[in-house]
């Protein structure tokens, strides 16, 4: 293929293999000659396979979203500065992907009637459109990591770590919700190719790049600011080949452009100050635990031990592996300058959310980048060394490419399994859909039905709107935590995550004598009380009563025939890893309790 010129100073032609020094003014734009190659087309196919792989079950569960900061936290705040302006008034997240989704919607709808109209009456195009920004999003960041790793350690080394970050479990199951979780990765990896081209002589740019990254990251996703650490060690190699003072002056420029670019993308963090601090101390105090010590269902534990084993699906165990064997390579090479730039991030990171109460596997996802570049590292360092051992230098051209394929089999394996298996239930009928089917069918209209916290309001909508059913105030409870009455006309708030504490099998004979006579239970929330039994005694008790109690008309599993059921966990009871899935969504049982203003049936 004829050679094309144009004028570049991304990627270098080749990267140093191990950690020798870059070449001097190496990164500079000029003029090279940039030839179609093998990685080039290897790189396309990636992308294309990374996006397909977050586009596969994009619509899953719509039009109802099942997630409850997903149907809580950007979407709605993206429609609503529609309506009351650009003051999200909330901070608990940094809004800068509900900013986006706000210009998105404005251009693929034609203005703000239009984007009200459709959220208010089938929201299913407005979630598919921001979920679909969302992969866009994820598949830039593996684009964007191929560009770090190819300056860091060569390009090989650069594609090997974009496809492990690309077919990630965790990245592409998040890919398919409007949540920050992925759009962040867009921000942190524009960061690490400005922080690589720092380290190899990209001069001001490398800063500016970095800069920008780091603020945006940390404006779509507070935790995105990790990658602030990765900075001064390659603002430290560049003073030890320009000059302190110049590597001095270009790091506080890319401070100034980090802090001047999260306000940018989240103005009211000083326009509403006030609000933006009490939304990092609420923040704070959610992650850290101390609201509620102990989280329903979350088994007590440490945080690290829980991100540890999170790798081990969530990124694989070989790219976890090769990660690790990466920063042990650079240690043992006295590669001490990538070594300060990759390493105390992710290991503060880990420390960091670790010591928190409340630990989730998507939280790991903002250091993953860095995890897979060390990977790549690793891997093709590994494939080297095994290519040297053949002797002859025509036989190790032929071993190489192969070395290169097992290498990349090695490390996506386990997550391209787990995402075509993932995808394939996100593309069936949530349980939770075909659930509402079977009741609008045989529960008539208008009837009093307990239905637990694991759909939104809308799911109880019928025709025109109105409810269908009139349900149970879950939300609300006249009874505290112990079960006693609270005082005449008093009601506490149930948190959604605290609904088992309010519990009791007393509350069965309250539905039949309001006249609630259908109960619809599902594993997401009485599961919960299952896996600490003795913290929430009267959730147990109140579960065994309705079994003995109400009479069981449909249930339905998400499991394949035969297998067992998944024990109830904050990750894998929501994003199905496990192979036992086939539907998407909790196994759920609906009950018809009988007497009182219930009849029998």
């Amino acid at each position: 293929m004829n050679p094309a010129a144009v004028t570049t100073g991304s990627v270098p032609a080749q990267a140093p293999s191990s950690c020798a020094k870059p070449v001097p003014g190496h990164g500079r734009a000029r003029h090279l000659v940039i030839r179609i190659r093998p990685v080039h087309v290897a790189l396309v196919t990636l992308l294309v396979a990374s996006l397909l792989l977050r586009l596969w079950g994009v619509r899953q569960g719509l039009p109802y979203s099942y997630n409850s900061d997903e149907d809580f936290h950007f979407v709605p705040k993206a429609v609503g500065f529609f309506s009351h302006g650009l003051n999200p008034r909330y901070f608990l997240n940094p809004p800068a992907y509900s900013y986006l989704l706000y210009v998105v919607f404005d251009l693929w709808f034609g203005g703000a009637a239009a984007v009200r109209h459709a959220y208010s009456t089938d929201p299913t195009e407005v979630f598919v459109v921001a979920r679909v920004v969302a992969a866009g999003l994820g598949t830039v960041a593996t684009g964007l990591t191929y560009l770090a790793g190819a300056r860091l350690f060569g390009r090989a080394a650069g594609l090997l770590a974009a496809a492990a970050l690309g077919v990630a479990f965790l990245p592409v199951f998040y890919s398919h919700l409007a949540l920050n979780d992925v759009p962040v990765l867009a921000g942190v990896t524009l960061s690490l190719v400005g922080v690589a081209m720092v380290l190899t002589g990209g001069g001001r740019t490398g800063y500016i790049l970095a800069g920008i990254g780091i603020g945006l990251a940390a404006a779509t996703k507070y935790t995105g600011g990790i990658t602030l650490l990765c900075l001064p060690g390659a603002a430290l190699g560049d003073a030890a080949r320009s000059s302190w003072r110049a590597a001095g002056a270009r790091l506080v420029l890319a401070l100034a452009l980090a802090l001047a670019f999260f306000v940018l993308a989240n103005p009211y963090a000083v326009l509403d100050h006030q609000a933006f601090l009490s939304g990092l101390s609420e923040q704070s105090t959610l992650t850290g635990g101390q609201a509620e010590p102990f989280k329903l269902g979350m088994r007590p534990g440490s945080g690290i031990v829980y991100y540890l084993w999170t790798f081990t699906w969530g990124f694989g165990w070989i790219p976890s592996l090769a990660g690790l064997a990466g920063a042990v390579l650079l240690l043992a090479r006295r590669c001490w300058m990538r070594a300060l730039v990759l390493l105390p991030a992710p290991l503060a990171f880990l420390i960091f959310m670790g010591s928190q109460q409340r630990y989730f596997g998507r939280w790991l996802i903002p250091i993953l980048p860095i995890v897979a570049l060390l990977a790549g590292f690793a891997a093709v360092e590994t494939a080297r060394w095994l290519g040297g051992l053949t002797g002859s230098s025509s036989a190790r051209r032929f071993v190489a490419p192969v070395l290169g394929g097992v290498a990349a089999v090695l490390l996506l394996a386990q997550s391209v399994a787990a995402d075509v298996h993932d995808d394939a239930v996100l593309s069936r009928p949530d349980t939770r859909n075909l659930a509402r089917a079977w009741m609008v069918q045989h529960i008539p209209a208008g009837s009093r039905v307990v239905i637990e916290p694991v759909v939104p309001p809308t799911w109880v909508a019928g025709p025109g709107g109105r409810p269908r059913w009139r349900t149970y105030p879950t939300s609300f409870s006249r009874l505290d935590r112990t079960g006693r009455r609270l005082a005449h006309g008093a009601r506490a708030f149930v948190p959604l995550d605290e609904y088992e504490r309010y519990l009791f099998p007393g509350l069965l004979s309250r539905y039949v004598r309001q006249g609630y006579c259908w109960v619809m239970v599902a594993s997401q929330q009485a599961a919960r009380a299952f896996v600490t039994p003795g913290v929430v005694p009267g959730a147990v008790a109140y579960y065994r009563a309705l079994k003995l109690r109400g009479k069981l008309l449909y249930s339905i599993t998400p499991y394949a025939r035969s297998a067992r059921p998944v024990p109830f966990n904050f990750d894998w009871s929501f994003d199905y890893y496990p192979e036992q899935y086939r539907l998407p969504g909790p196994a759920i049982l609906v009950y018809h309790l009988s007497g009182g203003r219930c009849p029998s049936r």
